[in-house]
């Protein structure tokens, strides 16, 4: 089997920058909270809501990196600014003063937001309209995600937790250096001038000042809560995704509806709805595939026979060991899907992209359902056999390879060039809203008979897989012709 199908070779270069940027950036993440108890000697509460806070704004800072990258920098340079904070950032964790970790933080957050949508719609430019390898590309360009998330906690953990806490962060450091140094050596040459210019020129330079007051406001809302004043806590969660959302929905269509500053038709209108309506379905997944690192861990833990004996040696494996799983799978599985979709496409049979979502709610549901019988097996008969995660990790992560990816192209896909990278940004909102749905769910697990439980995301996925199979003719034909 070919891995890459006559893949453009930018790709490949994009392939190993993400590579080495989720390397800094799991590596970081796998430190920060025992960084903080531990170190810094922060209570569990504080360290909790720094945490909660650095992961919720990773995941909304794109919107205003896609955005920006759209009307101001170009994608290319997006990517640049992105990849110098995020390294000024981790290499400021390795210096043991307060000011240092805290300036860090905001420099990690800034970064992520300038470097994770911008990468992805450059990967997008490398394709023409319909072409059947761009479901594999984006395929294969997850796989390099998972591969620096598989190995980085290894590296940096061993490093923070056995010789010292900034040796770990430097090395995090480290891997976003070489990730933009591999970027700056092979973009001209590999990406030609793909995501150079930002997309919409005007030529009318002018003061953001909506943007200049998200940045400010954004700065001091983050100094107030890295220093102990729990703004986060302030606000209920489900707040948080709301206000996202409409904040995404306004930027688009404020340019959509004003013919003065929007050249966009009525098919591009269509193709826009497709984007949030896909979106909105992407919730219902992550929601439910979240509970990995939260009940399924705890399953882990509390109900699953993680005692190996061999030869008479006998090790009992750590809870969070399952985690790693994920990340196994989709490197192992990746180059197979990218293959297949790409065979597909040429022969015609490659279903679309919402039939694709349609299939990874279903995988999802297969995963829970196999945690039904596991629980229902602990009921009748103590701690069950690690094989029972292993197989509901699998589906799970055959699931995800049927829709982040996908998703990821079909943004590409779908989006006017005007709107490339915010639009991106408005795809990894999912990921927040995700985030409080899976929390809240989470949350309930202690106070639930568990096959009851996993019956709930069980039902959602289904429920959400047959409403979007239900609605999938009308929006295949908003999406005018895109597969």
């Amino acid at each position: 089997m070919s891995i890459h199908h006559n893949q453009p070779k930018g790709l490949f270069l994009l392939f190993f920058v993400e590579m080495w940027e989720r390397f800094s950036y799991y590596g970081m993440r796998a430190l920060l909270m025992l960084y903080m108890v531990d170190y810094l000697m922060f209570s569990t509460e504080k360290s909790a809501q720094i945490y909660g806070w650095y992961t919720g704004m990773v995941y909304l800072t794109p919107l205003l990196g896609g955005y920006i990258a759209d009307r101001y920098l170009g994608q290319r340079k997006a990517i640049v600014v992105g990849a110098v904070l995020m390294a000024l950032g981790h290499f400021a964790m390795a210096f043991p003063s307060m000011p240092f970790f805290f300036g860090a933080m905001i420099l990690l957050i800034m970064g992520n937001g300038f470097f994770k949508p911008n990468i992805s719609t450059v990967v997008g430019s490398l394709y023409e309209e319909n072409d059947p390898r761009r479901d594999g590309g984006f395929t294969i360009f997850y796989m390099g995600i998972n591969l620096g998330a598989m190995f980085s906690p290894l590296v940096c953990s061993t490093l923070g937790e056995k010789i010292g806490w900034h040796w770990g962060f430097g090395a995090a450091g480290v891997g976003m250096v070489i990730g933009l140094a591999m970027y700056l050596w092979g973009q001209k040459a590999l990406l030609g001038n793909k995501g150079m210019a930002p997309a919409v020129t005007d030529g009318k330079p002018h003061v953001p000042i909506t943007l200049v007051g998200i940045v400010v406001s954004f700065l001091i809302a983050s100094a107030l809560q890295f220093n102990g004043y729990d703004i986060k806590g302030l606000i209920p969660n489900w707040v948080y995704g709301l206000l996202a959302i409409l904040v995404a929905i306004g930027l688009v269509y404020a340019y959509a509806s004003k013919s003065d500053k929007s050249t966009l038709t009525h098919v591009e209108k269509q193709r826009l709805a497709v984007i949030f309506i896909m979106v909105f379905f992407s919730i219902f997944f992550w929601s439910a595939f979240e509970q990995a690192g939260s009940s399924l861990t705890l399953f882990a833990k509390n109900e699953t026979n993680r005692m190996i004996n061999i030869f008479g040696w006998s090790w009992l494996m750590p809870a969070g060991y399952f985690q790693s799983l994920n990340p196994f799978f989709i490197v192992l599985l990746a180059p197979f899907f990218s293959s297949m979709w790409v065979r597909m496409g040429e022969t015609g049979k490659e279903p679309s992209s919402p039939i694709k979502f349609v299939i990874a709610l279903g995988l999802l549901a297969v995963g829970f359902v196999v945690m039904i019988a596991a629980a229902a097996a602990y009921q009748q008969s103590g701690p069950v056999s690690m094989l029972w995660l292993v197989a509901a990790y699998f589906f799970h992560t055959l699931g995800e390879l049927c829709l982040s990816p996908v998703g990821l192209s079909l943004v590409t896909k779908l989006a006017p060039a005007q709107f490339g990278s915010l639009m991106m940004g408005v795809w990894f909102l999912s990921s927040v809203a995700a985030g409080f749905v899976g929390g809240f769910l989470a949350g309930n697990y202690d106070t639930m008979n568990h096959t009851t439980f996993y019956m709930i995301p069980t039902a959602t996925a289904l429920g959400a897989g047959a409403l979007l199979l239900v609605m999938t003719p009308k929006i295949r034909k908003w999406m005018h012709g895109i597969h």
